[in-house]
């Protein structure tokens, strides 16, 4: 079945795009796909794994509202909006998304699982983390594991100056930051703190890595499993940050399906376990 894009309008009037990709058959599960920094929804590899995992699930990729991405669905054209992309955006943005599939009657049965690539898998733990009870799992790509992704020079200019910025590597533009990101930072210490939290969590927890990915990723990892040791950390052999694709997406690897064939797995485990 063709992809199937989506507008929702959000309560403050912002904008949020997505892509719903259905199950030609009946859905085992519901997934959210959530991109990383400087990430969007049709980035690269996103699409494919999307299709992919919809011959057994239902799936909805989504851009939140303030990555940067307007009307053209691969170029930043909305810069503005990103300086004032803090976590708390993203995550009213996934709330209000979910909230909203919920009521339709194609997923409001089907457990849902959230798979977030770097910067979105944090995102993805904080949300399970804050809505008890309502997530089946969560499957992290490369995930982040400490939020606090700004090095110092930047917090110190955002705080001296009220703003920065990060050079996107692709595309060489300089996309600015505002000092409310690292003000959101400050208020939600401890709701950000993934490392205090994950103790508590009540839902099953895939990390997805590559061997190769960012050394930094990986040392976050390895904390996070030894302070609960019931999350699973699966490792892709030769697999860089983005499972050795690129953008714009040229053809799949084996590290990609890899990562596929071990999030269905998974996915399909948890549901097992919970059928009576």
């Amino acid at each position: 079945m063709m992809p199937q894009h989506f507008k929702l309008t959000l309560p403050d009037g912002t904008l949020l795009r997505g892509t719903r990709y259905a199950c030609p058959a009946d859905a085992k599960a519901l997934i959210v796909i959530a991109h990383g920094y400087k990430g969007f929804k049709d980035w690269g590899m996103f699409p494919y794994a999307a299709e992919s995992l919809s011959r057994h699930f239902e799936v909805i990729a989504f851009n939140f509202t303030h990555n940067g991405i307007g009307d053209d669905p691969h170029e930043f054209t909305e810069l503005e909006k990103f300086a004032f992309n803090t976590y708390s955006r993203e995550l009213c943005d996934l709330s209000a998304l979910i909230g909203n599939l919920r009521e339709d009657a194609s997923f409001k049965e089907l457990p849902l699982f959230l798979l977030g690539h770097s910067r979105g898998g944090g995102v993805c733990l904080v949300h399970a983390l804050d809505h008890p009870g309502t997530v089946a799992g969560v499957v992290s790509w490369n995930g982040v594991t400490d939020l606090d992704l700004f090095t110092p020079e930047q917090k110190s200019e955002m705080r001296s100056t009220g703003r920065s910025s990060v050079v996107n590597g692709r595309t060489g533009q300089a996309m600015p930051l505002d000092v409310s990101i690292l003000k959101d930072m400050d208020e939600n210490r401890e709701r950000f703190d993934l490392m205090n939290r994950i103790s508590a969590a009540d839902f099953p927890i895939v990390l997805i890595q590559g061997t190769e990915d960012i050394d930094r990723l990986q040392k976050g990892s390895a904390v996070l499993v030894e302070v609960n040791p019931s999350i699973q950390w699966l490792r892709v052999q030769g697999g860089n940050h983005t499972f050795n694709t690129v953008h714009p997406f040229r053809e799949t690897t084996p590290k990609l399906e890899e990562a596929l064939r071990l999030s269905e797995a998974f996915i399909l485990s948890v549901i097992e376990r919970k059928m009576p």
